[in-house]
């Protein structure tokens, strides 16, 4: 659930990066920091040990319209792709607003890719969450490869929520940007229609 921080004049959403080892989730996340402004971000923080990384920073767009008469900032992680690391998993998606699920697009991923969104769904249920109730985009990375899925095989395959799907190269950053764009149109505007359903509201 988004986070108000009064003193700021902040609300804080909480997106993050899931999917399998390798599939590019720490690439798009520093795409994203090379490309924004140094003034509105923060510092990029890798939690690593040697078989895991999880990487970390926030930002407060200057382009974004005021939430709750608010300015929002985003705070983006990635959880660590190896399936043995399921705690940290839990741990990163605690809080979480929305979700950015990055698939390996090649044909001998499948297999990571379906384990690594299943285990979404349970890690979510956990902790008394749905992906039904979060933002969440699918992005299908590495099309630039000519050894992969089409998008509607991934869709079926992977998509059970029937979220939009944004194709993706992040080495080279297409894609990255409007995953990211999506997800967190997303997380504000369920806050949007919270605030119009909540009791005493004037909208």
């Amino acid at each position: 659930m988004a986070l108000i921080n009064l003193a700021a004049g902040e609300i804080n959403y909480k997106i993050v990066y899931y999917g399998c080892a390798l599939g590019g989730k720490t690439t798009s996340i520093q795409h994203v920091y090379r490309k924004i402004t140094p003034q509105v971000k923060g510092k990029l923080v890798s939690i690593a040990t040697e078989e895991e990384r999880t990487l970390y920073f926030d930002f407060l767009p200057l382009t974004l319209e005021k939430v709750r008469g608010l300015k929002t900032r985003f705070h983006l992680y990635t959880v660590p792709g190896q399936p043995q690391y399921n705690a940290s998993r839990k741990l990163v998606i605690q809080g979480v607003d929305g979700i950015v699920f990055v698939v390996d697009s090649q044909l001998e991923h499948l297999d990571e890719n379906i384990e690594a969104y299943l285990n979404m769904w349970d890690n979510l249920a956990d902790q008394g969450d749905s992906p039904l109730d979060l933002g969440l985009v699918m992005q299908f990375n590495k099309r630039d490869l000519t050894n992969v899925f089409p998008v509607n095989d991934l869709n079926e395959l992977l998509n059970q929520t029937g979220s939009p799907a944004v194709e993706s190269c992040a080495l080279t950053g297409e894609g990255v940007f409007e995953a990211l764009r999506n997800v967190t149109k997303q997380v504000i505007a369920r806050t949007e229609a919270a605030e119009e359903m909540a009791p005493g509201s004037s909208r």
